[in-house]
């Protein structure tokens, strides 16, 4: 697979995958597609070596992984991790809002979101819906509008003649979206709205009611190749669904006796704490599953390594004094290894040095980040799996600008860096570091 090819899959995927929901629905489906067994976490497992399995967890956490043929205390189990989630306007539980004859939904925050750039988007809105059917039965169905149905309009300048110098946002009052005209006082229902969405995109799910969803609105611009020589990548949910499909499409391509896994986890941007989160059991839960013997699986984890993948902050030319002045990542320049002594990242010197040293091998440049010393630094799902799990552990990423935005732009050749490092990485036969 050449780099233009790998883009435009990427592309598609972050077009497909409004959601987290959606998201691991689009990686099951590639994984099965590429032979691996889908496992049910309420069965009994039988794994075999040499077979390629996956799990999900809520519908919006997933891992794939491959038992390798070769002894796992002798070759421990490559593992590389990223998030589903992205940053974020959810829908409330009781969202309906008349104001002015307009009809909005009342959101929340979800993450940490640059607000100021979701003004005068297209927006539409996509989820998870609970639902009852004609029979009595509860289901479960992924919703996803499609269409703009919904927009933040900005106050005018002439309402706000320092808009340019000092305009705020508040997230209770400034950003319910407007979907439609409304008569005054008389609200339509919302799950009523989106009963007549379901049924009219499903009608073979037979959907009666509508009793609750997970809804989140995006913006309905599609990924674009931009630039005057397209340098770049502009999409949203770069941060992490880019990873994400990165570390997948390695797995996949990966021609591997060594075991190997990724592991997808959602509720990154709001700390891990979750059933389905990197703070909870679910990779803990698996392994103990695959490995039930302590001593065995106690001997593999000392041979494996975890590569987190997380986007990281490329030097922005219009602001460079936020970066410390001898590491500022530039986008197309290579992956870029995140370094934190207090631990908000988790590379040490053995996890650099290693990929240091595939990068050689898979002839990837490579850059390094920390952050200002006076500047407070985001975290990711690698210190708190090498916490879980006692695995030795890497955080990288590909160089963003935007973070966080509606809208994030990477460059065109750093998912393939990436994806080329993390194939060999997950094909690497021997133990990370050789032990004195």
């Amino acid at each position: 697979m050449n780099q233009t090819s790998f883009n435009e899959n990427l592309l598609a995927f972050l077009q497909a995958s409004p959601t987290p929901f959606h998201a691991v629905a689009n990686m099951a489906a590639a994984l099965a597609k590429a032979g691996f067994t889908q496992l049910l976490e309420g069965d009994t497992w039988q794994l075999q070596p040499g077979g390629k399995y996956y799990v999900t967890r809520n519908g919006s956490s997933i891992i794939g992984f491959v038992y390798g043929t070769a002894a796992l205390p002798e070759t421990g189990i490559r593992m590389a991790g990223a998030h589903t989630d992205s940053p974020c306007l959810k829908v409330k539980p009781l969202p309906e809002l008349n104001r002015q004859g307009y009809f909005q939904l009342g959101v929340e925050v979800y993450g940490g979101v640059l607000l100021n750039p979701w003004y005068d988007r297209d927006l539409s809105l996509a989820g998870r819906i609970t639902y009852r059917n004609q029979q009595g039965q509860l289901c479960n169905t992924l919703l996803d509008f499609k269409r703009p149905i919904a927009v933040i309009p900005s106050l005018a300048i002439h309402l706000d003649r320092e808009a340019n110098k000092n305009r705020s946002v508040n997230p209770q009052k400034d950003i319910p979206p407007v979907l439609m005209q409304a008569v005054k006082d008389q609200n339509p229902d919302f799950r009523t709205l989106l009963l007549k969405e379901l049924q009219d995109q499903s009608p073979q799910l037979n959907a009666e009611q509508v009793l609750d969803y997970e809804l989140s609105f995006y913006d309905v611009q599609p990924p674009a190749v931009v630039g005057l020589q397209g340098d770049f990548i502009a999409s949203a949910r770069l941060d992490n669904l880019l990873s994400c499909y990165v570390e997948m499409q390695a797995l996949i391509d990966a021609d591997t006796k060594t075991s190997a896994l990724l592991v997808c986890n959602d509720h990154e941007e709001v700390g891990s704490a979750s059933a389905c989160g990197a703070q909870g059991p679910m990779l803990k839960g698996l392994l103990e599953r695959w490995l039930p013997d302590v001593e065995l699986r106690n001997r593999t984890i000392d041979n494996s390594m975890m590569i987190s993948a997380d986007n990281a902050h490329g030097i922005h030319p219009n602001y460079s004094d936020r970066h410390d002045d001898n590491h500022g990542p530039v986008l197309n320049r290579g992956p870029v290894i995140k370094v934190n002594a207090n631990q908000r990242y988790a590379s040490n010197s053995e996890t650099s040095a290693m990929f240091r040293h595939l990068c050689e091998q898979c002839d990837v440049p490579v850059q390094a980040f920390v952050t200002r010393t006076d500047l407070g630094c985001g975290s990711t799902i690698g210190p708190i799996t090498a916490t879980e799990v006692g695995v030795n552990t890497l955080d990288v990423g590909v160089p963003t600008f935007a973070m966080h935005s509606i809208r994030e732009l990477g460059g065109t050749r750093d998912a393939y860096y990436l994806y080329k490092v993390l194939k060999g990485f997950y094909q690497y036969s021997e133990a990370p570091v050789a032990r004195a």
